[in-house]
């Protein structure tokens, strides 16, 4: 191999040293694959225009279109001329592809799952490094430059993990860098010949005429100090940037998620207060499920998405979970008896050609479920979850599910869940303030069990305790998160939730979070509109005998179920009674209450009447990919680190000039001669 191919070789495994780091964003690691032929694709292209040899921009342009149309070869196929040739639709659908994947980004936690935006941004972005170290580092025979762009790849991967070896990565991207500086620096030395040996240095032979053995000394050492510079940089602008928050950027707060690629994969996890922000800052209220149902009690059909139940002290998020096969029918619910009195519903549901997630919204339990798709089933949250690239985009679907409706009497009376099911719900990390315990134990005094406990606790939330719904306090599920909301009794939907089921698991009672959509509003037609605003985040508690068990301390969203307000009539006996009007909350994300003081006829006259204002402060976590943010750090390294090396740059610079004006007069001077 020669030397400049060396030198390519070497560039191409720097870019996917580099890449290595993004590892731990994202789960499969297949891309990497996927993204190593197509680097080496593009590397080998540049060998070959190189030898021909070609201007050095049309070197990188060649590069660049055959780039191009790998990327369509594995992302647009079918919008592409021949399969391979990109025209203006090939453009819209990576438009489509990158807006998809933004939005995976703002919606997933770490590790997320590849979805084909998500994958484009992967492999298109180290294609485009790959493709700037080639030209900076072959093209141009300038490798020290070429460091910056793998540095910007490397300082993004790192500001956006949370977790893990990130030395690790670290050692890849930096012994990638300095085999390219030693390959470059072993190339350009080729191009002189051996070097002569420093006479003047102690211990080095002495000066034989005509030799010309010796060792590089010089050129090595000025390398290593290079290298070294570059590297201590790099360790201090990762430390220096700002942290990121959100989704796929900040794996402290988890949610639901997003399914392996395989049937027997694992679920990866989803931001819920990401989801739910976003719905809450939406401008306007658009309609995200649209549904058909036989059963008259629609106060009852909440639209479940997923079920948090691992709190670490950061954050509620699932545990993860084996994924199958949809088995039909489904099984039957844990924990649920016979002597527990349900009754079969069945509704048809319609998503937005908009409405893009990989968790599909169900009536909780379901028992059957007709759709077409690649989805899967998660057993322990009774879930389907779309699998490779599946979503609720456009989907229409046929639900079988319970409605089940113990009496007050089988839940005060169920007996001790097993210790398994106990230990796994009832645990709280030990950084959760004793004062959330001391607060369950004094609402509930005097109950005689679970049950009893439970209502209390949903009253003390819901009424009796003097708290506030607003939408403008900060979002957060952690320890302080709860302990601060014990103290200002202001919040929405995911403290309550949060809170209740926290307090709950410190009295032994197993207990979870659910994120979905509260029941949405009655159409004209016949049907239930769901808005972006009905997101909506409750507890379940487990009672032996009835199972998951649904309670509503959120006041003013939603409906607590009869079976938690004993001393109040069933509403299912009450079928001509007017139905209430859910407020609108979203995909995980709650809405503003009406205030009480508004009458009717203002709110007539102003429909916003009585609307709390959007959020303006605060924790901007959930605005997804924060993609203004990542591009400015990444301009902000590239600036820090170029600046130092603009003497250098300009010394060689200058010394080429000099050097090929010699060559040339000497040159000449032979020709002449």
């Amino acid at each position: 191999m020669s030397g400049r191919g060396r030198l390519a070789f070497c560039s191409a495994l720097a870019t996917l040293a580099a890449a290595c780091a993004l590892l731990p964003l994202v789960d499969p690691a297949t891309w990497l694959l996927q993204a190593a032929l197509v680097v080496a694709v593009q590397s080998c292209v540049g060998a070959a225009t190189r030898r021909v040899p070609l201007a050095r921009p049309v070197t990188i342009a060649v590069q660049a279109a055959v780039s191009l149309a790998l990327l369509t070869l594995f992302f647009a196929r079918e919008q592409a001329l021949a399969g391979l040739l990109p025209g203006p639709e090939v453009f819209v659908r990576f438009g489509e592809l990158l807006n998809a994947g933004a939005q995976d980004v703002g919606r997933f936690a770490i590790p997320a799952p590849v979805t084909e935006g998500i994958r484009l941004m992967l492999v298109g972005g180290v294609l485009v490094i790959g493709l700037l170290v080639d030209a900076l580092a072959v093209t141009y025979r300038s490798a020290a430059p070429a460091g910056l762009p793998l540095l910007a790849l490397y300082s993004v991967a790192a500001g956006l993990a949370q977790e893990g070896a990130r030395w690790l990565w670290f050692l890849c991207a930096a012994g990638g860098y300095l085999l390219l500086l030693l390959a470059e620096g072993r190339e350009r030395l080729s191009q002189w010949g051996r070097i002569f040996s420093d006479r003047g240095r102690p211990g080095t032979p002495s000066y034989q005429p005509g030799a010309v053995d010796g060792p590089a000394v010089a050129p090595v050492r000025t390398g290593r100090r290079i290298g070294a510079l570059t590297l201590g940089i790099a360790l201090v602008v990762p430390a220096a940037m700002p942290s990121l928050g959100g989704g796929l950027l900040d794996a402290a707060r988890g949610g639901a998620g997003g399914a392996g690629q395989n049937s027997g994969g694992t679920v990866s996890a989803v931001n819920p207060l990401v989801a739910l922000q976003d719905s809450l800052n939406q401008p306007e209220d658009r309609t995200a499920l649209t549904y058909t149902t036989d059963t008259k009690s629609t106060q009852e059909m909440y639209l479940r998405i997923v079920a948090l139940d691992q709190f670490d002290g950061a954050a509620w998020k699932p545990s993860e979970r084996r994924i199958s096969e949809v088995p039909s029918p489904l099984p039957t619910p844990k924990g649920l008896g016979a002597g527990v009195e349900t009754q079969r519903v069945r509704s048809s549901v319609k998503a937005a050609d908009w409405y893009a997630q990989n968790w599909l919204p169900l009536p909780y339990p379901a028992s059957q479920v007709n759709i077409d798709g690649r989805w899967r089933f998660e057993p322990e949250g009774r879930t389907l979850v779309g699998d490779r690239g599946q979503t609720t985009r456009g989907v229409r679907y046929d639900v079988d599910s319970l409605l089940v409706q113990p009496t007050a009497r089988q839940l005060a009376e169920a007996p001790s869940p097993s210790r398994s099911l106990t230990r796994e719900y009832t645990e709280v990390p030990d950084s959760l303030p004793s004062v959330v315990h001391q607060t369950a134990l004094r609402v509930t005094q005097d109950s005689a069990n679970d049950y009893e406990r439970a209502v209390k606790l949903q009253d003390w939330f819901a009424s009796d305790g003097g708290f506030t719904y607003d939408t403008q306090v900060r979002a957060g599920s952690g320890s302080a998160a709860i302990v601060n909301f014990l103290e200002q009794k202001e919040g929405f939907c995911v403290h309550f939730a949060f809170s209740m089921a926290a307090m709950a698991r410190t009295l032994g009672i197993p207990a979870r979070v659910a994120v979905g959509f509260t029941p949405g509003t009655a159409q004209g037609d016949g049907k239930m509109a769901v808005g972006l605003k009905d997101a909506h985040a409750w507890p379940e508690l487990y009672f032996e005998g009835v199972g998951w068990t649904r309670f509503e301390p959120t006041p003013t969203r939603g409906s607590a179920p009869a079976y938690a307000q004993p001393d109040s009539p069933d509403p299912s006996e009450n079928p001509g009674e007017a139905l209430p009007e859910p407020g609108r909350s979203t995909q995980p994300t709650p809405s503003p209450s009406q205030s009480e003081s508004c009458t009717a006829e203002e709110k007539r006259l102003d429909p916003e009447c009585g609307q709390a204002a959007p959020a303006q402060g605060g924790d901007r976590g959930g605005d997804g990919f924060p993609l203004g943010t990542v591009a400015w750090i990444s301009g902000a390294a590239l600036l820090l680190l170029g600046l130092p090396l603009l003497p250098l740059l300009w010394r060689v610079r200058v010394r080429s000039r000099r050097l090929g004006t010699r060559g040339g007069a000497k040159d000449r001077s032979g020709a002449g001669s």
